[in-house]
């Protein structure tokens, strides 16, 4: 399944609603302002939130979590640097580790599991200049999680560009 994202979904503040390939409202993100975290939720269509999403605004080590029902979830970090492709980790609550690989900032990177292909985020599938898609490749990958870390390893990214 495919979800269509736009970036503009990263200002704090503003709501956006994240579509299904058919066109239909999936996710809307509720970005959190004023708050002492950077914080974005992801909620379904009737709003109930399903992940939550947050980072240290000053934090020594870049890493944001990714919560669901007040526990974390997941952790985010880099991983490691490489010239042409960045790399992160993400350690889930129960010790399991997902890699992502790729062009981060041209949005072309692929979230993996023991080399297995979990979703593939990519631009080619639009014309529209600021908008990707994340392709939840598996029927049992948890399609909100991976629509998080792609929003995560983004804002990383952007962060450490800026």
């Amino acid at each position: 399944m495919k979800y269509l994202v736009r970036d503009k979904l990263f200002a704090i503040g503003d709501d956006y609603w994240i579509e299904d390939e058919n066109g239909r409202h999936a996710f809307l993100v509720d970005g959190k302002a004023l708050r002492l975290r950077d914080t974005l939720e992801l909620k379904d269509p009737s709003g109930r939130v399903l992940i939550t999403l947050k980072s240290k605004m000053l934090s020594l080590r870049d890493a944001m979590t990714i919560e669901r029902d007040g526990e974390t979830l997941a952790t985010v970090r880099k991983k490691r640097l490489s010239l042409i492709r960045n790399h992160y980790r993400v350690t889930l609550n129960e010790g399991t580790e997902l890699d992502v690989s790729g062009r981060v900032l041209d949005r072309e990177f692929s979230v993996e599991y023991d080399d297995e292909l979990l979703a593939h985020i990519s631009r080619k599938w639009f014309r529209v200049r600021d908008t990707y898609a994340v392709n939840v490749v598996r029927e049992d990958a948890d399609a909100p999680l991976m629509i998080a870390v792609a929003v995560c390893v983004i804002r990383m990214a952007e962060g450490e560009r800026d």
